[in-house]
């Protein structure tokens, strides 16, 4: 049975370095068999269709290819249709009510529990916040994520050590979940 699924690369095409032009990402993923490739953006988006059911290989099989090709490692996340709808349902804050530029999603590659978040004061960040999802965590940034503090807490090192994370503000979410259906 084929699933449709989105490829979210961490960290590519930012500030000029680690590029990867999105048609050559195309292509690449057209070679490893995968169909109905499209990409959205230039930040790290594809989505496809594929009869391999195991996102962890599939996203380890685009890795290995992008750094053949491409000659770096670029950590890649791959979820279903499924999995990306669901973020978007159970989204903690009224997203009907917020601008898209101060809500954003991390999506983590494996599980990760609020003890890893415990030593967090969240009092200290409002208005911004936080709450943990599937394999996601949701973030309130009422000023963008450019001045989100509590964004530059959450992304140190020693609260993601082990885990792949990376961020999408909400249109990008909801275009993921709405680009895999079908």
């Amino acid at each position: 049975m084929e699933t449709r699924y989105a490829a979210l690369l961490r960290g590519i095409n930012v500030g000029g370095s680690r590029k990867v032009p999105m048609a050559e990402l195309r292509t690449l993923m057209e070679g490893l068999g995968h169909q109905g490739v499209r990409t959205h953006l230039q930040s790290g988006q594809a989505v496809f269709t594929s009869e391999q059911g195991d996102e962890g290989s599939l996203a380890d099989g685009l890795a290995a290819a992008i750094e053949r090709h491409f000659g770096f490692a670029v950590d890649v996340i791959v979820r279903d249709h499924a999995y990306l709808g669901a973020v978007v349902e159970q989204c903690p804050f009224p997203a009907a009510e917020l601008e898209p530029k101060q809500l954003h999603v991390t999506y983590f590659s494996t599980p990760v529990g609020p003890d890893r978040f415990a030593e967090i004061d969240q009092q200290a960040y409002l208005p911004e916040e936080f709450r943990l999802g599937d394999r996601a965590l949701y973030l309130y940034a009422p000023e963008g994520l450019g001045r989100s503090k509590l964004a530059v807490h959450l992304s140190k090192p020693r609260l993601n050590k082990g885990v792949i994370a990376t961020s999408r503000n909400w249109n990008t979410v909801r275009k993921l979940a709405e680009l895999t259906d079908g």
